[in-house]
């Protein structure tokens, strides 16, 4: 199938691209993202260890306070500043001080009623507290086998009791074949058929496309030549390894999932094991996909091992709009077609 001509990328003026990325108005990390209404976050979960926040939203302002990683902090507010360039939204803290956004993921805390009788094929549950520790048994016994972070996207398949009485969801994990874990069913949200339903779908499958700029860190969708969404990305750091380069060319989202249990290399190194990474739509056989990104917040800046990183919400928002379409009693989808992906440098 050849791959139809491409119109000259628009140009985007500052004040056009801080409305398409989120940052006019209330900020990039807590503005409306498409497909659900905006999370309201109020609440931040430090992403790495001996966190700063400083006085000012200014990376020379003196340090005023750390954190370590998974702390829950309270925002307060979303602040644009005049720097970094690449993303100049700060958070400002209730208990003080400012933190760069992309150091901290936007979280809720909704808790949820278990649901019984789920179909032999599952339902897919987002986590919907800032994280919860998963166990091998229906209990909160020893070591935890993963922790699950917010937006990160799950099958379950059924609902059991401890004797306390607390009620757990058995998962199922598709990186090992019989593999199942269980999380408190309180922290999944199970997520409705309205919210998984196709976007745009009386839009012909020749008239959507992507663009996405490496350069720019932008992704593009366009229907009918015009843009529908824009937004920042994190595409492979090569800087780091060469191996992690996004490829550039032209691809189709031919294969989707919509958790993912991803995971390479050594974890003492450059490795990574990262269980229901959301919404997948894979372009390259090698593995190269657009999925949704729970463990950073820094958009605008390459950050992959050679994927297509988004926030969760506009990940989820792309899955359901392009091809091929992935029934609700499936994992995934494979087709010799898909939604036309044009990568530029």
């Amino acid at each position: 199938m050849k791959m139809p001509p491409r119109p000259a990328p628009p140009s985007l003026t500052r004040r056009q691209f801080l409305q398409f990325s989120g940052l006019a108005g209330l900020g990039l990390a807590l503005a409306p993202r498409p497909g659900r209404a905006a999370p309201g976050a109020a609440f931040g979960r430090a992403l790495a260890d001996d966190l700063a926040a400083h006085r000012q939203p200014d990376f020379a302002s003196p340090v005023i306070q750390r954190f370590a990683l998974d702390d829950i902090l309270p925002l307060a507010d979303t602040i644009v500043a005049d720097q970094p360039a690449w993303n100049p939204a700060w958070f400002e803290l209730q208990t003080g001080g400012y933190i760069h956004s992309a150091a901290l993921q936007p979280v809720d805390f909704t808790l949820n009623e278990p649901v019984d009788g789920l179909p032999s094929w599952g339902r897919l549950a987002e986590v919907s507290v800032p994280y919860t520790d998963v166990y091998t048994a229906p209990q909160a016994r020893g070591k935890p086998a993963y922790r699950y972070y917010f937006q990160s996207v799950h099958w379950v398949d059924q609902l059991r009791f401890d004797a306390a009485p607390q009620g757990w969801y058995r998962i199922r994990d598709d990186r090992v074949e019989g593999q199942f874990y269980y999380a408190l069913a309180q922290h999944l949200r199970l997520l409705p058929p309205r919210e998984l339903e196709p976007i745009s779908p009386e839009v012909p499958l020749r008239d959507k496309r992507l663009e996405v700029r490496v350069g720019e860190q932008l992704l593009i969708a366009y229907e009918y030549d015009r843009p529908v969404l824009i937004t920042q990305i994190s595409t492979g750091d090569e800087a780091s390894d060469p191996r992690w380069r996004t490829p550039l060319g032209s691809f189709q989202t031919y294969y989707k999932r919509a958790s993912r249990h991803m995971a390479g290399g050594d974890l003492a190194a450059d490795g990574y094991d990262l269980p229901g990474v959301p919404w997948v739509c894979y372009i390259t056989e090698q593995g190269h996909a657009f999925h949704g990104a729970y463990w950073h917040n820094a958009y605008g800046q390459p950050r992959s091992h050679g994927c297509i990183n988004l926030r969760p919400d506009e990940a989820r928002w792309l899955f359901r709009w392009t091809q091929p379409e992935v029934p609700l009693t499936n994992q995934h989808k494979y087709e010799t077609y898909g939604t036309w992906v044009d990568i530029r440098a």
